[in-house]
């Protein structure tokens, strides 16, 4: 199936809040960190953020992903990711409200993580 590049591009444009408030804090290209893009097309689906050095995509889930509809299709989407060799982090949008910063700090530190991992325990970013 095509990527959603197109629909990709229109919700980078328009982030929700609890989009918005990480994206804030891992848009940044400080040295040393790991590059995040937001809304990116992966495969059939749009990923809220992904950082491919680590190949790590983040879910933000607000109250709708609880429901047992969204929980199927969302176990259907983070097993395609993950058997396209990619890992998955959910973080609650209601996390996101509490503390925006803490929360995109845990992803930076995991991305970085995974980074190292996948580099080796001699390479450092």
């Amino acid at each position: 199936m095509k990527p959603k590049y197109d629909l990709a591009r229109k919700m980078r444009k328009a982030l929700t809040p609890t989009e918005y408030l990480p994206w804030a804090r891992l848009k940044a290209r400080d040295p040393g960190k790991p590059v995040f893009r937001r809304q990116e097309a992966i495969g059939r689906y749009i990923a809220d953020f992904y950082c491919s050095q680590a190949k790590l995509v983040i879910e933000v889930d607000g109250g709708l992903h609880g429901e047992e509809d969204n929980f199927q299709r969302d176990t259907v989407r983070d097993d395609w990711f993950k058997a396209n060799g990619l890992d998955v982090y959910r973080t609650s949008a209601a996390a996101v409200f509490a503390d925006a910063d803490r929360v995109a700090d845990g992803i930076i530190l995991l991305a970085i993580e995974r980074i190292t991992a996948r580099q080796g325990p001699h390479h450092r970013i």
